[in-house]
């Protein structure tokens, strides 16, 4: 299957590339610690092995791949300090954006909880079977949950700072759920604390949820 990005016509064979490295394939944890095959990404896009080396040459700039001489473009796996950086940094961004919003009155309640409702649907409209394109989705509204309030400060720096995260927050969220029977439910149940707090205007109590949330995907991880 060709794999297309954006409207047709409009992007090119490297900007094709480097969307389908980031969105389908660096996400899934089964890559950490594999080399990934230039000549095989080339047929799944849809372009020559150029625009695919050119795709992985932006990737080894931002540290999401590691080219080895003689073998390739390798993923490496991410370290347990990295994920606690990670953390650290979502905890710091998140935390800013609810109490800006908050002191703004522009918490975007709505689109949080239209959110967490996917989520929610994401559960009862489980297809045994279907385990791994579910843990994408779910982690993918999770993505959105989490953004929609970041984007809401309306600072266009830090929108992208947190965006440009989002490689390994997909990768190691889909990990935390397969890490830890029950974590989407528990995941919905902490997403609703955050959202209470946000509509309560309670500085101290998001700031806790959000922690707490954060430190419990952690814990998880670490774990596994």
């Amino acid at each position: 299957m060709v794999y297309t990005c954006g409207v047709p016509g409009r992007s090119t064979g490297r900007e094709r590339a480097y969307q389908f490295l980031r969105d389908e394939v660096l996400v899934d944890p089964a890559v950490q610690g594999t080399f990934l095959n230039e000549a095989d990404l080339a047929v799944r896009v849809g372009v020559s092995r150029t625009p695919v080396r050119e795709a992985l040459l932006l990737l080894v700039a931002e540290g999401l791949v590691e080219l080895v001489p003689q073998r390739g473009a390798y993923v490496p796996v991410l370290t347990g300090r990295q994920i606690s950086e990670l953390m650290d940094l979502r905890g710091a961004l998140e935390r800013h954006a609810a109490s800006r919003t908050m002191a703004a009155g522009t918490v975007p309640l709505g689109a949080l909880e239209e959110a967490l409702d996917q989520q929610r649907l994401l559960l009862s409209d489980h297809v045994p079977g279907d385990e791994r394109d579910a843990a994408r989705r779910f982690i993918e509204w999770d993505r959105v949950f989490h953004s929609v309030l970041v984007d809401a400060v309306g600072n266009a720096l830090l929108s992208s700072t947190y965006a440009n995260l989002r490689v390994r927050q997909v990768r190691i969220g889909v990990q935390a759920l397969y890490s830890a029977a029950g974590r989407q439910e528990t995941v919905c149940e902490e997403h609703r604390r955050i959202v209470d707090a946000l509509a309560a205007g309670d500085v101290a109590e998001a700031h806790a949820a959000i922690d707490e949330h954060l430190r419990v995907t952690l814990r998880v991880l670490l774990a596994a």
